[in-house]
Order: structure tokens, then sequence, then C-alpha cells
């Protein structure tokens, strides 16, 4: 039933130009989650739920809280969540992730996927929600190729972010609380954990 779900959600995504997790990265993380017994999962992003409901789906007892800020995507979510038979294991948050308050609750895995010009905001605004041992996923840090070759815009908005997603890729790598590995993996990821 799952699959169908997501299924369906893939061809929404491609008519409502939504976009969603590649397939490389959902597995990735998909194996983090299987392979490091990570039971809470915390998502910046929702958009309609598909990478939402394929971590719930990693393992029977993780549990993934998502926020979305746009009240139609948190809608859709809403009722992807419910169609896939795991509103028992997804909670669903409308909600601006730079304000929201999650107060102390812990998460073993945070995942930021939402206006990447906020990405340096979200990691210092959550990082303190992790979990010891936990870990910090940040995607499409190569925002398709631009990170590493800006000549491949000639958009003035579009420069801007990704000199925003340069910024945020070197606060990483300058970052002695956190050590961060980098992955070729979709369109780029990071996985930062807090030092010991």
């Amino acid at each position: 039933m799952t699959e169908q779900v997501l299924q369906l959600m893939r061809l929404y995504a491609k008519q409502y130009n939504v976009p969603v997790l590649f397939d490389e990265t959902s597995e990735f993380i998909c194996s983090y989650i299987k392979e490091h017994d990570v039971k809470s999962v915390l998502e910046i992003g929702t958009a309609i739920a598909f990478s939402t409901i394929q971590f719930a789906c990693a393992k029977e007892d993780v549990h993934v809280t998502s926020i979305e800020i746009d009240v139609n995507r948190y809608c859709r979510a809403q009722k992807n969540v419910f169609m896939a038979g795991l509103a028992d294991r997804i909670t669903l948050l409308h909600d601006n992730a730079l304000t929201c308050d999650l107060k102390n609750q812990k998460f073993d895995l945070i995942f930021i996927d939402a206006a990447k010009s906020q990405y340096l905001h979200f990691f210092e605004r959550y990082k303190d929600n992790l979990n010891e041992g936990g870990v910090i996923v940040s995607d499409n840090l190569f925002f398709h190729g631009m990170v590493e070759d800006l000549s491949l815009t000639h958009n003035y908005s579009t420069k801007k972010l990704v000199k925003k997603i340069r910024k945020y890729v070197l606060f990483l790598k300058s970052n002695t609380e956190f050590d961060t590995e980098f992955f070729n993996c979709g369109d780029g990821i990071s996985v930062s954990r807090r030092h010991s």
C-alpha cells in the first residue's frame, strides 16, 4: 500500500512541480536510519511528505516529526500520511521552521531540506535538539552543480542563493563543534555529528 501511495506522490510531484528527494538520497538516509538504529527524525521541510513517509517506513520503531510552512503542501502531506497508514508514526507541524519551538524534544537525526538560503539558521536553531550521537543531514549542497561552478547560471537570484549554499558548506567545514562528511549522493548531502 505504501509503495502505491509513493508512486501516486511521484506523479503528483511531477505534475505540480513539487521537489521530492532523489531516490539515491532517500536510500542513503533510510539505510542510515536502519544501520544506526535511529528512532526519531526531525525533518525541516515536509513538502508533500514523500521523504517523510520513506523515513517512517525505514524501520518500524522510528517516529518522524516534520515541519512545513506552506499550508497547501501541509494539507496534501496530511492526506498522503493518512493514505499511507502512518499517522501514528508521523507528526506533521504546520509552522515556520525558523520560529517553531520544539522545546526540549530530542532527535537522533535532523534532516534539513527546506529553504536553501536558511540552512545555516536551521542548523543553529535545531542543533540542541539532537540526541547524543545524533546527526544533522543537509540536502542539495551541490545545487545542480552550481555550487561548484557558478557560471552554470546567469540568473541573479539563483547566484545569490548559490552563494548562501557555499557559505553554509564553508560553515560546515570550519565548524569546530561538529565533524561533517560530504557525500556525492543525489544533489549532494552532508552528515554532521557533534564531537563527543
